[in-house]
């Protein structure tokens, strides 16, 4: 039987969102009144129906994380595009196993620290805006990726990409920072993709075209 834990302490409120969304439902919200109150019928309907799918994109649920050894969780909910090791890669000198998920408008955009450790390097990468389920996306979109050591000294790295739709990328850790399997760093708004780099010898726990939950599916198992 999994046994699972709150990484977080679950906030208590019937449909969580994230804060990070708030200046653009009140915004949605307020264009919806004026045009009330103006009686522009068609209009306020529109942006009515605008802010209820702001609210949806921006939804931010608790999660419960998996305690199993040596686990490591999806940082993004979506769909596996990709699954394969790279001898050579853009982030670590060494080979490695890429994971890519990507992030349709319909998914959670909250992202997830897939394990456990200590937050070594971030670094942000201005680019293009390529949509972010093709392959080229990985290189010439802007990005940030954010570099993990374990505490058994195992490197990994998470890159948040930007998509076609995307123009927002927000990360919330800091460099040196301790941080904890599942715990909230960041989001990127509207559509968008994440790539996740481990170690070579990393066991692959996931498929090309599977869907994953951020926090809660497992992905893979460090060796």
């Amino acid at each position: 039987m999994k046994k699972f834990i709150w990484p977080e302490s679950p906030v208590q409120k019937a449909f969580p969102v994230a804060k990070d969304g708030y200046c653009i439902i009140f915004a949605a919200a307020f264009t919806t009144l004026v045009f009330a109150l103006l009686n522009l019928v068609f209009p306020a309907l529109l942006f009515l129906a605008l802010t209820f799918f702001i609210c949806f994109f921006f939804r931010d649920p608790d999660r419960l994380v998996p305690t199993a050894d040596n686990a490591i969780v999806s940082p993004a909910d979506g769909k596996v595009v990709s699954a394969e090791n790279l001898a050579v890669n853009r982030f670590f000198e060494e080979p490695c196993l890429k994971i890519s998920v990507f992030m349709s408008l319909f998914n959670v955009h909250v992202n997830r620290i897939p394990y456990e450790g200590i937050v070594r390097n971030i670094n942000y990468f201005p680019g293009k805006f390529f949509s972010a389920n093709l392959d080229k996306a990985s290189k010439e979109n802007e990005h940030n990726a954010v570099f993990l050591e374990t505490e058994e000294g195992k490197k990994i790295c998470f890159v948040q990409i930007a998509g076609l739709i995307a123009r927002r990328i927000i990360c919330k850790v800091q460099e040196d920072e301790a941080v904890t399997r599942g715990q909230r760093f960041g989001m990127i708004c509207f559509g968008s993709r994440l790539d996740l780099y481990l170690p070579a010898d990393t066991k692959l726990n996931v498929s090309v075209g599977d869907r994953v939950t951020a926090g809660s599916s497992i992905v893979g198992y460090l060796s």
